[in-house]
């Protein structure tokens, strides 16, 4: 009989407890799967006195993430502390060099460290396993890393946030503002305290430099990745997407270009019948492009303890049975360095929203402006409220009118350069709206 598999858990929030007991409850079934059983035999916690949904009794208690790492009587160290660098960092490194096996949940550190560990785990002989650090319960890791191993991937995008987009869905369906989304997010526990992570793109950020560095089989690059959150959105946007048939979500792409790699986050006009505009709520999709066969794309839960719990547990119950796979795909060393395709080359569709100022030739100077950068429009909307303008004693107009612009494909560089000459020529007030169209 092959002993069972001898776990140590760092942290023991939602995600901790959860999987504690689902090793627990499913205790037969993975012994079934792996060949061995697997067993809980120590933790780490901040503190071991608080109350906890879950049986300790049998569990030993370690000082801390460090000394678990490091005690011989475990063989896979699980680390749900989070955080980009200590003590997970130090703890993780610490059970790779001793041949341990890791498995974890932690996005932020992998987007930062990821590359150091893979080459860790492969010196020593462990695994590096993080399907739940992005999607949680969506298998989109080993979908790129093992499932598409013989495809080339030439586009990998999603939704990579549920607050973002519960924040989007009930913006368009009840016509509210960001900011009573948000606080209606942060009620329900959706949103954090301080929810900048979330809403200015950056979680999304992390998670989308792992997907592409399995997709491309370049090294992680965080920091090279365009970032823009969703604050800027206003209902009026979504009811333009609407009548356009399209829907904003928060995006995170990556794509392979002639001119690099492109990782971008920002919202996204999507065509109402694809499949990822089709995604509301807390809910996360990822679709993934790849040669010779048509988009695949990928929806479930992408947070919450159980959802993390199971990825955790799939983790782990491969640990168990010896399926082993390199962190990402291919050997540390073979994986290349990103070369960036700029944000500014960046080609696509672009819907513009501008309050325009009512003057006679107002229309005549944006158009020269956009047509000066050889941008075409495909659809121009300009809207009247209640029909009228709001006029001064002297019956000139004084209330700014919506222009709702659809491009054909430009570039990024075009778009920003004719505004700014629009900006100048002061025919508009405030700033230009700009979201991106992503088809299908």
């Amino acid at each position: 009989m092959v002993a069972p598999l001898k776990v140590g858990i760092a942290g023991l929030g939602t995600v901790g407890s959860a999987v504690v007991r689902l090793i627990e409850q499913q205790r037969g079934a993975l012994t079934a799967r792996c060949g061995r059983g697997v067993r809980v035999v120590a933790v780490a916690a901040r503190s071991k006195a608080r109350k906890r949904d879950v049986d300790l009794t049998d569990i030993a208690w370690a000082k801390d993430a460090l000394a678990l790492a490091n005690d011989p009587g475990i063989d896979c160290f699980v680390e749900l502390m989070g955080g980009s660098d200590d003590p997970a960092h130090s703890a993780i490194e610490a059970a790779l060099k001793s041949g341990k096996s890791v498995v974890t949940a932690n996005k932020a550190l992998i987007a930062k460290h990821g590359l150091r560990l893979a080459s860790l785990a492969e010196q020593h002989g462990g695994a590096l396993n993080y399907e739940a650090a992005v999607g949680a319960a969506i298998p989109v890791i080993k979908t790129l890393r093992e499932g598409l191993a013989g495809t080339t991937i030439n586009r990998v995008y999603g939704i990579l946030n549920g607050t973002c987009n519960y924040i989007l869905t009930r913006m368009e369906r009840e016509g509210l503002s960001f900011a009573e989304c948000l606080k209606d997010a942060q009620r329900l526990g959706y949103a954090e305290a301080d929810p900048s992570f979330d809403v200015d793109g950056h979680d999304t950020a992390q998670k989308l430099s792992i997907l592409a560095s399995l997709a491309f089989g370049t090294r992680i690059a965080q920091n090279e990745v365009y970032v823009e959150g969703i604050s800027s959105i206003a209902p009026e946007d979504l009811r333009a997407a609407e009548e356009l048939g399209y829907r904003v979500k928060l995006l995170g792409v990556a794509v392979r270009t002639s001119k690099g790699i492109e990782q971008r986050v920002h919202p996204t006009m999507v065509p109402k019948t694809s499949s990822i505009a089709q995604v509301m709520g807390v809910t996360n999709a990822v679709t993934i492009d790849g040669d010779g066969i048509p988009p695949i794309t990928l929806v479930g839960p992408g947070a919450g303890g159980a959802a993390t719990a199971s990825a955790v547990v799939a983790d782990i119950a491969d640990v168990a049975s010896g399926t082993r796979a390199l962190p990402f795909g291919r050997h540390s060393t073979k994986l290349r360095e990103t070369k960036k395709a700029p944000m500014e080359r960046h080609e696509g569709g672009y819907y513009i929203r501008l309050m325009a100022r009512d003057f006679a030739g107002t229309a005549a100077t944006i158009a020269t402006r956009l047509a000066e950068q050889k941008i075409s429009i495909e659809s121009i909307v300009q809207r009247h409220p209640n029909g009228k303008l709001d006029t001064d004693e002297a019956d000139t107009p004084i209330s700014p009118v919506p222009v709702l612009l659809i491009t054909y494909a430009t570039s990024e560089d075009a778009v920003h350069r004719a505004l700014h000459a629009v900006r100048a020529d002061k025919v508009i007030t405030g700033r230009p709206q700009v979201i991106r169209i992503e088809k299908n």
